[in-house]
């Protein structure tokens, strides 16, 4: 890895850190966070490629957690290896080639591995999930129905219309939910393990709830990505042109 790299991995870790502080806006969900800011790692993933997007992301969120929780434990098992395989795997796949077959099948499988975790939770626990969001079952489908439908638009959007934003749609989507699976089951497993009156979790959280965490992951993370990412990342084509060709050549950004 060279000086340019590390010095782009710690800019992306700090504006990472530090926008996900100010746009959390207190809001979680079984000690997961309201997370806009994700759209920053994806952004430098694309443009400097998957092992910058992939750090930055890890370092940034494991600062971010020391200055809201100070467990760097938790951060580690959850908030850095989630963060790291989901910017990974999209700044990989945004810079493969992927015939049209293969993004098709991409799409549709995490089209209804989204639509399906955003409501299955709600129809099959809804005491659960109304006791742990305090929305009941209507109010809990409207809003994940709504974050679905713009979600899955944006992709199909992109899909037919932006050539050039099909690699990273399927990237979006495949890195947003392997992400949200690993933050699901690690948050639920610390939990039951580190849980204490002076923790951060005061008691172990349910396994009934691992699929609301993968909801609330997913839906507060994927519409900011794909809705805010593509327009960035074309300004930042346009103002830096060697980006773009850097990434056709398979060199590195300089």
């Amino acid at each position: 890895m060279k000086a340019f790299d590390v010095a782009v991995i710690g800019i992306c870790a700090a504006l990472y850190a530090v926008v996900g502080l100010l746009t959390s806006f207190g809001l979680n969900l079984g000690g997961v966070a309201f997370w806009p800011a994700v759209v920053i790692p994806a952004i430098f993933a694309v443009l400097f490629g998957p092992w910058v997007g992939g750090i930055g992301a890890a370092i940034g969120i494991f600062i971010r957690d020391m200055l809201y929780h100070g467990d760097p434990l938790l951060s580690l098992a959850a908030g850095v290896t989630s963060n790291f395989a989901m910017c990974f795997l999209l700044g990989y796949i945004s810079r493969i080639n992927l015939n049209r077959k293969k993004l098709g099948i991409s799409v549709i499988i995490g089209g209804i591995i989204i639509v399906a975790g955003l409501l299955l939770p709600t129809f099959l626990l809804p005491n659960e999930s109304l006791i742990f969001t305090g929305l009941t079952t209507l109010e809990i489908i409207a809003l994940f129905a709504v974050i679905a439908v713009a979600s899955i638009l944006a992709v199909v959007t992109m899909f037919a219309f932006k050539k050039e934003w099909r690699n990273f749609s399927v990237g979006t989507v495949i890195g947003q939910v392997t992400g949200a699976a690993i933050v699901a089951i690690a948050v639920w497993v610390y939990s039951n393990l580190f849980f204490s009156s002076n923790g951060y979790f005061k008691a172990p959280i349910q396994a009934s709830f691992i699929p609301l965490i993968f909801v609330w992951t997913i839906a507060t993370e994927i519409p900011f990505v794909l809705l805010l990412g593509p327009p960035i990342i074309k300004a930042c084509y346009k103002a830096f042109p060697h980006l773009k060709a850097s990434q056709k050549t398979g060199e590195k950004a300089k």
